[in-house]
């Protein structure tokens, strides 16, 4: 989550594969290295996309809220990102938007695996 927010890198290659239409994809605090992934039109890649990570209240029950540099969840929102979570902290969760696909937390991996799976059948 520290290194994910400004890595031009990660951007660079995140917004290269979706653009050519490839599936981006990220589990729990993945998501923060789409926070600022802008596409070649200069919008950001999560402006009016559904996706989801981990959440604040996720980060107050581990104990890490005061811990971790930003919220992520509230820069999503902050950022256009049509944000979603699950009702039950740390239940599996999975959000599809076209070819992102978004786990909210670690139990969330097998579920967005699978979604993967079933996006990359499609083609």
């Amino acid at each position: 989550m520290w290194d994910f927010l400004d890595n031009p890198e990660l951007q660079e290659i995140t917004k290269n594969i979706y653009e050519k239409g490839g599936i981006v994809s990220t589990v729990c605090h993945g998501y923060c290295g789409l926070l600022n992934v802008r596409l070649s039109n200069g919008e950001r890649l999560i402006k009016d996309k559904k996706l989801t990570g981990f959440a604040w209240s996720e980060e107050v029950l581990a104990g890490v809220a005061k811990k971790v540099p930003y919220n992520a969840e509230e820069l999503a929102k902050e950022y256009g990102a049509r944000y979603e979570k699950a009702f039950i902290p740390f239940a599996p969760y999975v959000v599809q938007d076209g070819k992102l696909i978004t786990g909210q937390n670690p139990f969330s991996a097998k579920k967005t695996a699978l979604a993967i799976i079933e996006e990359l059948e499609k083609s």
